[in-house]
């Protein structure tokens, strides 16, 4: 059978092959409230064309959705990003931003399944609706960081009046990230590696 014409179903682009030198992948979530950059984060440090599964908002979701600060947000994600990034030659990350609406958390638990580890994106103008975010990661016992995205017209805090207004404990780092640029994001993803590896040690027997 021929599949040189023009029903030939194309095959990976070059530059979205798994390294063939990659013996080790991570699975990492990435999630927040709606609007505060999941899918800008996955976009920006995916070394592959990163899928997305952003719909066009719609007057369904007025008076449902929180879109405070993102009032001119025209797409949402409705199941979930997907991107990939080398961290080594031989350890892949696999990033799953998920949708931010509330209305669309009952899937998240298929994302959390077999996460190592997950980056809380938050953004300072809505405090309150990481709350449940980061509840939700503790109750299916994943480790997470929190990333502070920083939006021009968000209020600007020290990182520890954050920890504290957050509420989270000493232990769980907390970092500022611009999730537009390749670099602050990839650093947020280093700084949760560290963070997992800090934890492997302490659970590896004496």
């Amino acid at each position: 059978m021929d599949f040189k014409g023009s029903d030939a179903i194309p095959g990976p682009r070059t530059e979205d092959h798994l390294p063939q030198t990659a013996d080790a992948a991570v699975k990492i979530v990435i999630v927040g409230g709606f609007g505060v950059g999941k899918t800008t984060m996955v976009g920006s440090v995916s070394e592959i064309k990163p899928l997305t599964t952003e719909e066009t908002m719609t007057q369904a979701g007025i008076g449902v959705d929180d879109n405070y600060g993102s009032e001119t947000k025209t797409a949402t994600t409705v199941a979930m990003d997907f991107g990939r990034i080398s961290i080594t030659d031989q350890l892949v990350l696999y990033l799953f931003g998920t949708p931010g609406q509330e209305r669309f958390w009952f899937l998240w638990n298929g994302l959390f399944e077999g996460a190592l580890g997950a980056v809380v994106l938050v953004d300072t103008r809505r405090l309150e609706v990481s709350f449940d975010v980061m509840d939700r990661l503790e109750e299916r016992g994943v480790p997470f960081v929190v990333a502070v995205n920083t939006f021009p017209d968000g209020p600007r805090h020290h990182l520890e009046e954050l920890r504290t207004a957050l509420d989270l404990s000493e232990d769980i780092p907390i970092v500022e990230c611009d999730a537009r640029r390749r670099a602050s994001s990839r650093d947020v993803l280093m700084t949760l590696l560290r963070f997992l590896h800090s934890l492997a040690l302490e659970k590896a027997p004496v």
